[in-house]
């Protein structure tokens, strides 16, 4: 007996709080990864903007931040200088990779080799991480926070990481759109992206832009990947591929040309992934992006935010 009609209303209530719990508890760590993808898939479209390459790379760059950072810090280096020595090593990364992956091949004229060649460097710097890092995981020190400090927010506790990985992300992502849209270099970057050729003749460098896109890009892949191995604890040579096949689908989602577009889309398919894997299973969260990749473009090829494009014949 639970007392009667009173106390089934007090079980009622208490299994009904416990069910709003852990649904805020998907919910917020979904935001946070989320935003992370959001600013995985905003280096994509800054290279894709500039060069319309996809650099397929991308994710062991991720890996390179975030590897670089936690081995340098448990050698006893300053935290403030091993992040920034992690980053700037993403920035000269994905710099090289357009000079040597990239460029030669788009002066080729209608080659798609740029697929195979950032793919070809994604696997060398995997390599590469294994090589001297090894292939077991490396914890990952805590650097926004302690793992054990969290913040009750609605009735739910939830890790503060998860809640600074979120403001971070989604600051940087607003910073970026702001500053494509007022500053010099960002009239740059949309100029190159409608019209390269034209750009040119305006007197626009289109060279320092498209470098400056990929250390850009670069950067933002160092930051994401250093995120990403806060909240995940670890970090590995392999860990990177996952996340960078989310945020294409991220990416195309929200419209490649749109930060914004990336952000929503970045967030709700972080939100999406986590209430599928803590409601039904893991391993059906990792379909839902592809549904919903194909489902958008079904209805919608440009993506969410995108704008269809003028192709000049």
């Amino acid at each position: 007996m639970h007392g009667g009609p009173c106390g089934s209303a007090r079980i009622f209530l208490a299994e009904s709080i416990k069910t709003m719990v852990f649904f805020l508890q998907m919910v917020f760590a979904g935001l946070s990864v989320g935003a992370v993808y959001a600013l995985i898939a905003l280096g994509l479209n800054l290279t894709f903007w500039t060069t319309r390459v996809l650099n397929f790379g991308q994710g062991s760059v991720l890996m390179i931040g975030a590897m670089l950072t936690a081995v340098l810090i448990g050698y006893g280096v300053n935290l403030l200088l091993a992040v920034l020595i992690a980053l700037l090593a993403t920035c000269l990364v994905l710099i090289v990779t357009e000079m040597v992956a990239i460029r030669p091949l788009l002066k080729a004229g209608g080659s798609m080799g740029w697929v195979v060649s950032t793919l070809g460097v994604g696997v060398f710097l995997q390599g590469l991480a294994s090589l001297v890092f090894g292939t077991q995981a490396v914890a990952f020190p805590d650097v926004l926070f302690n793992s054990s400090a969290t913040l009750q927010i609605f009735g739910a506790w939830v890790s503060v990481q998860y809640i600074a990985v979120f403001v971070i992300c989604v600051v940087i992502v607003g910073l970026m759109e702001l500053f494509l849209r007022r500053s010099t270099w960002g009239y740059g970057v949309r100029a190159v992206a409608h019209d390269g050729e034209l750009a040119s003749l305006m007197g626009i460098p289109v060279r320092k832009v498209v470098l400056l896109s990929f250390a850009v890009s670069g950067l933002l892949a160092g930051v994401a990947g250093i995120l990403v191995s806060q909240i995940s604890g670890t970090v590995d040579p392999g860990f990177g591929l996952h996340l960078l096949i989310l945020a294409f689908v991220a990416a195309v989602l929200g419209g490649m040309g749109s930060a914004v577009g990336a952000l929503i889309a970045g967030l709700s398919l972080g939100v999406l992934e986590k209430l599928i894997a803590g409601y039904y299973s893991p391993a059906a969260a990792q379909t839902v992006a592809f549904v919903l990749l194909v489902a958008v473009l079904a209805m919608r090829p440009q993506g969410l935010l995108g704008k269809k494009e003028m192709v000049k014949v």
